[in-house]
């Protein structure tokens, strides 16, 4: 049976017939929307990010952070073209309204412009971070882009040029919708829509959470918001911004990605086997056909046994299941008999018995454990740049001790060592605070030159931290020393030997590489999985690394080769 086998980031609707979903299982799926049967699938070599239907519905592009974007036949699903010059993920891919034209965004920081054959003809530069949306302007051969650097740029293919530059106040800007008379909405980190109209611009606030994705449906004037503050929201945009609908997500649906099927339809990527559609009128939901994917995100060890958790929100000791928390949980911290875990819905649970023990207002990445005075304490890392602290008291009793201001974007690890509690950023910040007085103690505004996306505690107060820029940090005090890694794709995370002595580092495309803090060597290297690692642990007992994938399993990586 066709399905997809983690989470589904990317989702496309073309005339009530089609829905194409991309999926972090690399599969891209066409399904018949009237049975929801799949029809084909086809698959890329890393994550699959993005899709979309050419105007006709003849063909689908597909955005990978395998570095291309592809070109495909409607229903088939033959390969037609690789457009294979990006040096980075591929975020979006956008077909040309009338010619046979496809414009990417990658995270390589460039737009850039194929014909169907895959022949390269335009490469724009002039953002400075990673590009994350591109759209064709109406009834014109001129592109709008967004980026992290907090712009939005309009090129021209008939010049090969920059035609404008919008700053936006170097607010990461996600998503953008271009309107038929040419006015640009852009979704930012701040939870705004900002409206570009002729020489004019409006900021409406529009959510608690930042902006993930627009949609724009032309042919009604109605356009989707969709956050992290787990709502969605639609706009009449023919005339401004105008309020319409809203409603808050249920736990297995994904606020990446949505499509219109129809004025009154929207169907979204979810954490399991096949999308959702909701209708907008009666508010109501349709999951029926998704089912739980096995995908795990965290791996922990705990009284001797090991644990995982994914987006199914099931937790697993030893491979059996034990307990649910009922969403989609990130990470796994063992603290005085309780394991903290949370994820999507910014719940915080004991995932040994789904008990629920706080909520936030955004998404949960990340947990480390520390004692405070004698008193076991745990630090949570939010997508919305706070650190959440909780005690547990010798009756199990969680308290809400603190909340710090940890980043003002999301929060993609977080560790503690020696009284300090370090963290890192989505936008390459790291931040040191006290674990006595929650007092910050420093910040490195630029401690990678990427995406950071997670760290481990060493010994001593000291740390590591991993990034989209392919180097190990490892930090003594607010100064590092950088090491280049075996990896060629983003590296997800990392942890440490309780001595510290060994490094492990997982990335997105399943390799795994140890460094070896003494001789400063790495000192293996191993590819357990085509799948992703999506966390690490050490095992004390085996005297093991654990490498949690997306495909499921655990693997054992030891510190050395044999």
């Amino acid at each position: 049976m066709i399905r997809h086998n983690g989470p589904i980031s990317g989702i496309a609707a073309h005339d009530g017939r089609f829905v194409a979903t991309a999926g972090y299982d690399n599969q891209l799926v066409l399904w018949d929307v009237a049975t929801r049967r799949a029809l084909a699938r086809a698959v890329h070599d890393h994550l699959a990010n993005q899709v979309s239907f050419s105007p006709d519905g003849r063909h689908l592009v597909s955005s990978s952070s395998d570095y291309t974007a592809r070109l495909w036949s409607v229903p088939d699903l033959k390969l037609l073209a690789v457009l294979s010059d990006q040096e980075d993920d591929v975020e979006m891919s956008a077909f040309h309204p009338v010619k046979p034209l496809i414009a990417t965004a990658s995270r390589d920081h460039r737009v850039r412009v194929y014909d169907f054959s895959g022949v390269l003809l335009h490469t724009f530069t002039g953002h400075t971070a990673d590009v994350i949306s591109v759209e064709w302007a109406y009834g014109s051969d001129e592109l709008v882009s967004s980026s992290d650097d907090g712009t939005i740029k309009r090129w021209s293919i008939g010049t090969g040029g920059l035609v404008s530059d919008t700053d936006l106040g170097d607010v990461e800007t996600d998503t953008l919708a271009v309107t038929p008379d040419g006015t640009v909405f852009a979704g930012n980190d701040e939870g705004e829509i900002v409206e570009l109209r002729g020489e004019g611009t409006a900021t409406h606030h529009a959510h608690e959470a930042g902006i993930k994705r627009l949609v724009l449906d032309a042919a009604h004037g109605r356009m989707v918001s969709l956050s992290y503050d787990r709502t969605m929201r639609v706009w009449d945009v023919t005339d401004g911004l105008r309020p319409v609908a809203a409603s808050t997500f249920p736990a297995d649906v994904w606020p990446r990605s949505c499509a219109f099927l129809d004025e009154d339809t929207l169907v979204f990527a979810t954490f399991g086997s096949s999308y959702a559609i909701h209708r907008i009128g009666s508010g109501s939901w349709d999951l029926d056909h998704v089912e739980p994917t096995h995908g795990v995100n965290a791996v922990a060890v705990h009284e001797g046994a090991r644990l995982t958790i994914g987006d199914a929100g099931i937790l697993r000791r030893d491979g059996v299941p034990v307990a649910e928390t009922g969403s989609l949980c990130n990470f796994l911290t063992p603290v005085a008999g309780r394991v903290f875990s949370g994820g999507q819905m910014g719940t915080v649970f004991d995932a040994l018995t789904g008990e629920v023990l706080h909520q936030h207002r955004s998404p949960l990445n990340c947990g480390a454990a520390f004692e405070r005075d004698g008193v076991p304490h745990v630090v949570l890392g939010a997508y919305t740049g706070e650190g959440l602290v909780f005690s547990v008291g010798p009756d199990g009793a969680v308290k809400h001790e603190a909340t710090l201001p940890l980043h003002a974007g999301a929060v993609k690890g977080v560790a503690v060592s020696d009284g300090q509690i370090f963290s890192v950023c989505a936008d390459a910040a790291a931040s040191w605070f006290s674990t006595a007085d929650f007092a910050e103690l420093a910040r490195a505004d630029a401690a990678h030159d990427r995406i950071a996306n997670g760290c481990a505690a060493l010994p001593g107060g000291q740390f590591a931290s991993v990034s989209r820029d392919l180097v190990l940090r490892l930090w003594d005090g607010a100064s590092a020393t950088s090491h280049s890694t075996p990896h060629d794709h983003s590296i997800k995370c990392v942890t440490a030997s309780p001595d510290g002595r060994y490094v492990a580092t997982g990335s997105y495309n399943g390799l795994v590489a140890v460094f070896d803090t003494g001789s400063r060597a790495w000192s293996a290297v191993r590819r357990p999985t085509t799948s992703g690692i999506s966390s690490l642990t050490y095992d004390i007992d085996a005297g093991v690394f654990l490498a949690g994938s997306y495909d499921g399993q655990v693997y054992e990586v030891p510190g050395t080769e044999a």
